[in-house]
Order: C-alpha cells, then structure tokens, then sequence
C-alpha cells in the first residue's frame, strides 16, 4: 500500500499538487531522505499536519511514521 505525503515551506501553503509517494508505514527519516540524501543529517526536528498526529501542527522526531496525506515542514540544524 502506498501513502501520499505532501512537503510544506515556512510561510508558504502546502505544495499539493507535487507530494511523495512512499510505501506506508516509513518515518521521517525516509521522507528526508526522499526529499534529499543529506536531509536526514541535518534534521533537527519536522512540523507535521495530519492524522499521524494528534495537533496540527505537531513537532515530532525522525522516527515519527506517517500517514496518508500528511503534510511534513522539516526544520534543519
């Protein structure tokens, strides 16, 4: 099964026209490295909208699993 996640920029409205198509049950260490490969090094913690979470928006760690159309801000180092 696969799930859609959306990314998000500071100050900007979600991207869902363009979202990532990962297999369900994936953290957000494997978003990061979806989006890019040097992503998870830098991580230092993600904004999340969605069901995976229980507010909107949550701060959650790299080992946060996500859900089908969540929206995800990574914040860097």
């Amino acid at each position: 099964m696969l799930i859609r996640v959306y990314t998000k920029k500071p100050g900007a409205p979600p991207d869902f026209d363009d979202g990532l198509i990962l297999r369900r049950g994936v953290s957000v260490e494997h978003v990061c490295h979806a989006i890019h490969r040097t992503l998870a090094d830098q991580f230092k913690y993600a904004l999340v909208w969605g069901t995976s979470t229980k507010y909107s928006p949550q701060r959650v760690g790299i080992s946060h699993i996500m859900q089908d159309e969540d929206v995800i801000q990574v914040v860097k180092k």
